[in-house]
């Protein structure tokens, strides 16, 4: 709790979900220490709301129409190197988290953790602080050194997520059928799985390619 006449943390939140952002705000609106500043609906009016606000923390969503989270964060953190952002997102996976964290992310939370430990990571993350959620940190670190798929993998895993054939992914991408079978090789090797819908299952969870 701030000292009594402190300057309350000015936040912005992000998300493509009414409901959520309520919710978030329910739990703030109590807080004599924050004060919700303003809210956005995509990326792109997340860019433009930074802009007119300069909140002292901005609660972003990383799935949203228009401007992903990360390429919000990007476009906010370049033009604002000192923006304090943290990610509220359903999604633990370590590479979609990394990610976020690269683009300028300072702070990395699940909505699931909302109530519990949101206050937390806003002071945290105010100070300058990072903070990446327990579970989401654990995931970053048992992957920390596996090999990351190519550009050229991912692509080819994507169009597996979609039910296409080896024919029909060699065609979309200019390839021979045994070119795709070597990068599905390749592909299940980092992954560690057998087959082609548990790297799905695997590469979804872990951010790696989005259903």
């Amino acid at each position: 709790m701030p000292d009594k006449g402190s300057t309350p943390i000015r936040i912005l939140i992000v998300d493509d979900h009414p409901v959520l952002r309520e919710g978030v705000a329910s739990v703030l609106e109590d807080r004599p220490d924050m004060i919700v500043v303003g809210e956005a609906r995509d990326g792109a009016e997340a860019v433009d709301r930074f802009r007119e606000l300069r909140p002292d923390v901005t609660l972003m969503d990383l799935q949203m129409p228009v401007m992903n989270g990360v390429e919000a964060i990007t476009a906010i953190r370049t033009e604002f190197p000192d923006a304090r952002i943290l990610v509220l997102t359903t999604y633990a996976g370590d590479v979609q988290a990394v990610r976020a964290l690269k683009a300028g992310a300072t702070g990395y939370l699940l909505k699931s953790g909302l109530r519990t430990e949101m206050l937390d990571a806003i002071h945290n993350v105010h100070r300058g602080r990072r903070h990446v959620q327990g579970d989401v940190a654990a995931e970053i670190a048992i992957h920390v050194v596996d090999e990351a798929l190519s550009d050229r993998e991912t692509a080819v895993l994507r169009l597996v997520a979609i039910g296409k054939a080896n024919k029909e992914i060699a065609r979309a991408l200019s390839l021979s059928e045994e070119t795709i079978k070597a990068h599905l090789k390749n592909i299940f090797a980092k992954l560690d799985v057998a087959d082609r819908t548990h790297a799905v299952t695997v590469a979804a969870r872990r951010g790696i390619i989005e259903l």
